[in-house]
């Protein structure tokens, strides 16, 4: 995962240095990574799996902000305490670093403070993306947007173009990401295969008609 991560700023020494402070943390699926709110002690990096990221609102509904892939760091605003909860939607595998020594290494090493914060813009960005998503698209613009950017993320991951867009997580999650009613989007991807703009298989979809998705998504 390092060419995914702010550890490609690491030379080979400095890499072995970063995995002498880690530790592999294991979760099954549904296990919580940490709670909102909690202390954010720890620094996690996925190594595999999928988890979903959940602000919970006063009245217990939620909002799923994001689903962290391979590759994806947690922990790197350094805020004191965790402004969102983590789940595994898949069994996850995590390098987990105590933040007090994590601090420590990346005060040593300023090449990796400048990845944490290139990174921490693209999540800024992605954010701003979300909030247009959110409060502009059609329910089916938003769905097309969701793929689009499944791909994208899955195929920086594979390092080339899947047929298969994965989407592990179900479609309660996928409308909450959405701000969309389960239902909505159940007839929008059951529509998009009737008109044959894709096809969904067992373990996700597989685009049929890229240039309908490229068209509406953001």
């Amino acid at each position: 995962m390092r060419h995914l991560s702010i550890c490609q700023a690491l030379d080979a020494e400095e890499l072995t240095q970063l995995e002498d402070i880690a530790s592999d943390s294991v979760f099954d699926e549904r296990v919580v990574l940490f709670h909102e709110e909690d202390e954010a002690s720890s620094v996690f990096n996925l190594t595999a799996g999928v988890a979903r990221l959940i602000r919970s609102l006063p009245d217990g509904r939620r909002q799923v902000t994001g689903f962290a892939l391979p590759g994806d760091f947690l922990g790197l605003s350094l805020e004191k305490t965790w402004r969102y909860s983590a789940e595994a939607v898949t069994p996850v595998v995590a390098c987990r670093f105590r933040r007090s020594v994590f601090e420590a290494f990346a005060d040593k090493n300023p090449q990796l403070i400048k990845k944490m914060h290139e990174f921490a813009s693209h999540d800024l960005n992605m954010a701003q993306d979300h909030m247009v998503l959110l409060g502009r698209l059609t329910a089916e613009e938003k769905l097309a947007s969701f793929l689009v950017e499944m791909k994208k993320r899955w195929s920086r991951i594979a390092g080339h173009e899947p047929g298969l867009i994965r989407l592990p997580m179900g479609r309660q999650d996928i409308a909450d990401y959405l701000g969309l009613t389960i239902e909505t989007v159940s007839r929008v991807i059951n529509q998009m295969q009737r008109d044959r703009k894709l096809v969904i298989v067992p373990d996700g979809i597989r685009f049929v008609d890229q240039n309908y998705f490229d068209a509406l998504a953001l």
